[in-house]
């Protein structure tokens, strides 16, 4: 079995609607655990998206946050 392994793309040319935690922790300079605990407690500058039980972190929000163009 292949690992997961994380190749990350730079934020501009994101194109996906939606970051899973590791990614989207890497864009933020956060611990994946940082962004689980703001969705749990619903406190954190971003919300994310549940989807069957999995986070999916807007990327347009997480461009916003950041000041990054598109």
């Amino acid at each position: 079995m292949a690992a997961n392994t994380f190749q990350p793309v730079a934020l501009e040319r994101e194109t996906r609607s939606g970051l899973p935690t590791c990614e989207a922790a890497f864009h933020l300079n956060r611990a994946k655990q940082t962004l689980r605990l703001w969705a749990m407690r619903e406190d954190g500058p971003l919300r994310p998206n549940r989807i069957n039980g999995r986070l999916s972190w807007p990327t347009a929000e997480i461009k916003r946050l950041l000041g990054v163009q598109s």
